[in-house]
């Protein structure tokens, strides 16, 4: 796997205009995640602006190559708990190290206000999380995943 050579990630906005292509070639795979995504923006629901919370978008030159979000967990409301949401990388760019970096980039940015971060991923999908230091959770209706994360710098949220 590489390092993703070429790409860079910025803070990301659903209504710039390479997201709808991205969402749309989501959603003919069958993926509904970025549809999600842009109906919360849409509706203020989510727009990934509480405290701690970060949208972000993989670029490769001018092109939305993948997106990753963090947020507040809705299904797990106690303190210090983040949520990994709504990862898609576009087929020509998966297992170049895409995923990894806005799944890192995430995990570095939960590490200043959250202890927790939580997800639910498909099957096909646990892997991944794993390899990155996922622990699975058995049993959960909304989460297949969790990593404890150390505290952050005193001061630093």
């Amino acid at each position: 796997m590489t390092n993703a050579p070429g790409i860079a990630l910025a803070r990301l906005r659903p209504t710039m205009t390479a997201f709808p292509a991205l969402m749309e070639e989501s959603r003919q795979e069958g993926f509904w995640m970025l549809v999600r995504l842009h109906d919360g923006w849409t509706s203020r629901r989510n727009r990934f602006c509480k405290r701690g919370e970060a949208l972000f978008g993989a670029w490769a030159g001018k092109d939305l190559v993948g997106v990753c979000g963090l947020n507040v967990d809705p299904y797990f409301p106690g303190p210090g708990q983040g949520r990994v949401r709504h990862l898609y990388v576009r087929p020509a760019w998966r297992r170049h190290g895409v995923g990894r970096r806005l799944v890192e980039t995430v995990i570095e940015c939960a590490g200043a206000r959250f202890t927790v971060l939580n997800l639910r991923a498909p099957a096909t999908a646990f892997a991944f999380y794993e390899a990155l230091g996922f622990l699975r959770v058995e049993g959960a209706e909304y989460l297949t995943h969790r990593m404890l994360l150390p505290p952050g710098p005193p001061g630093h949220i």
